[in-house]
Formats: structure tokens, C-alpha cells, sequence
């Protein structure tokens, strides 16, 4: 029993003793991830995401579908084919459609109503693979919030329908479920997480959320496309190994609500670029 003693006591001070030097090698890595972020930034005409912005402003006013009309018609919530500003006041209620919307569901519902798509279609299959680009909503999605960059989210959020999304979002947020019995409050609830050598956002802190909502949509070097926000809600849920979470579907855009909410007064900084 002494010895088992002796054996805990000395593997108790050692731990002591490489702790700081574990904390040191933390904020070493730190320091260099944010170092390589920074050299991605400091040229923004590198930002490949930039080509898939021009992409979907071609896509935006050439007249496709069924129906052979441009979306220079549809509204995003400041008039007829107006987008300046427009991905910094969303998500919102749209009388329209009868529903709480964020950009791309928006989009989706345009590219439905006016240029007769099947959104059904659109949806099976609506993000891209490593190495593959972004699909033609995600470009589309991406020329729109470039409009906005400069600006801060402003989505009042204030109407009823509005408000209900948000709560619904907090909660989703909060809720533990899937065979992982996770949340995504598990990673984004606290500051100082980590996943591998990735730093996970304290997003629910408004304060932290409104330093990295904003930079959504992003190009991500690691897989080479543009990622929107629906895909990276889409990815989260598919780490956690939750079902698949369709774009457009009411569980998405409220999450979108709920960060936008959060990131209320935070600047847009759209497509950023990604680790």
C-alpha cells in the first residue's frame, strides 16, 4: 500500500510539473494558428471564395430555369432585386412565404417561385464535397453576403414569428440528443474549447459570436470550397451524428436566428477565409 502511495504521489507531482509546460505548448500553438490566419488575410484578393462570389452575381442576373427569368426580381427583404445590405437584416419574416427566413431559404424560395426550380431537387443534394465548388445557391448565397461586408448584423428580429424562431434556436442550441448525447452547446458553450488544433467559438457569448458569425460564408482551405452557414450547421449536426439536417428545414433556420440574434451588432466579413 505505501508503495501504491508513493507511485500516485510521484505521478501526481509530475503531472504538476508538465501542466505549465502543456498550457505553454497551448498558447504556442495558438499564436501560430493565428499567425497563419492572419497571412491569409492579408492579401484578400487571394480568397478563392472571391471567384464564387463573382459566380453567383452571374448567377443572379442571368435568366435560367423553367420559367427563363433572372433573380434580379426576387426580394430579400429591401425591395425587388435589391442586396445591398440585404444578408446583414436576416434573418426575417417574409409575409410572402408566410415564414421566418434566412438568405439561402430565401434564395431557395426565389429560385422556386420566380425561375420555377424544384426546391426539392435543390435540397437533396445541396452542398459540396471536398475539392468540389460550392453549388450554384451556396454562390449565389456567397455574392449576396458580400454585399454586405463592411456592415453589422442588424436583424431586428423583433415580430413575433421572429421571436418564436429565435427561442426555438436557443433551445436546439442547448439540447442534448443523437447517440452522442451531444449538443452544440457541448463545443460552443464555453471559452477555451478545442477540437484537435481548431479553437471552437464561444458562441454563446454575444460578444465572441459577433467576432466569427459574420464571417459565414467562408472558403475553407482544409476542403478548397466556400462553405455556407446552412453547411456548416449541416456539418455540425453530421459530426454529432445527428440526422441529416436539410437545408431550408425550420431546425436550421432557427439555429441561423438564434446565432444571428447573438451576433447582433458584429461585422460582416464575408466570404472570409478558414482554416
Amino acid at each position: 500500500m505505501k508503495i501504491t502511495h508513493h507511485i500516485a504521489a510521484t505521478v501526481f507531482v509530475a503531472s504538476l510539473a508538465v501542466a505549465p509546460i502543456a498550457l505553454a505548448q497551448d498558447a504556442d500553438t495558438e499564436k501560430a494558428i493565428e499567425r497563419y490566419r492572419q497571412m491569409l488575410k492579408e492579401d484578400p484578393w487571394s480568397n478563392p471564395g472571391l471567384l464564387d462570389a463573382d459566380r453567383g452575381e452571374a448567377l443572379w442576373t442571368t435568366a435560367r430555369g423553367p420559367k427563363n427569368v433572372s433573380l434580379e426580381t426576387c426580394d430579400l427583404g429591401k425591395g425587388p432585386g435589391k442586396v445591398d445590405g440585404a444578408f446583414a437584416e436576416l434573418p426575417r419574416y417574409f409575409a410572402d412565404a408566410k415564414k421566418v427566413m434566412d438568405l439561402e431559404t430565401r434564395i431557395l424560395w426565389c429560385m422556386e417561385q420566380l425561375q420555377g426550380f424544384n426546391s426539392a431537387d435543390l435540397v437533396k443534394r445541396p452542398h459540396p464535397g471536398g475539392g468540389q465548388p460550392v453549388k450554384e445557391l451556396g454562390a449565389i448565397a456567397t455574392y449576396v453576403a458580400s454585399k454586405s461586408n463592411g456592415m453589422k448584423f442588424s436583424a431586428k428580429l423583433d415580430k413575433p414569428q421572429e421571436k418564436e424562431v429565435v427561442a426555438l434556436g436557443d433551445a436546439l442550441f442547448h439540447r442534448r440528443s443523437g447517440p452522442f448525447d451531444f449538443s452544440c452547446a457541448t463545443c460552443h458553450a464555453a471559452e477555451g474549447l478545442r477540437i484537435r488544433l481548431q479553437g471552437l467559438p464561444f458562441l454563446v457569448n454575444p460578444e465572441a459570436a459577433k467576432k466569427v458569425v459574420g464571417e459565414w460564408p467562408a472558403y475553407r482551405v482544409s476542403t478548397t470550397h466556400v462553405m455556407t452557414m446552412q453547411h456548416r450547421l449541416y456539418d455540425c449536426y453530421w459530426q454529432m451524428r445527428m440526422p441529416e439536417l436539410q437545408l431550408g428545414s425550420d431546425v436550421s433556420i432557427a439555429l441561423s436566428a438564434y446565432l444571428a440574434k447573438n451576433a447582433e451588432g458584429g461585422d460582416i466579413s464575408a466570404p472570409a477565409l478558414k482554416r
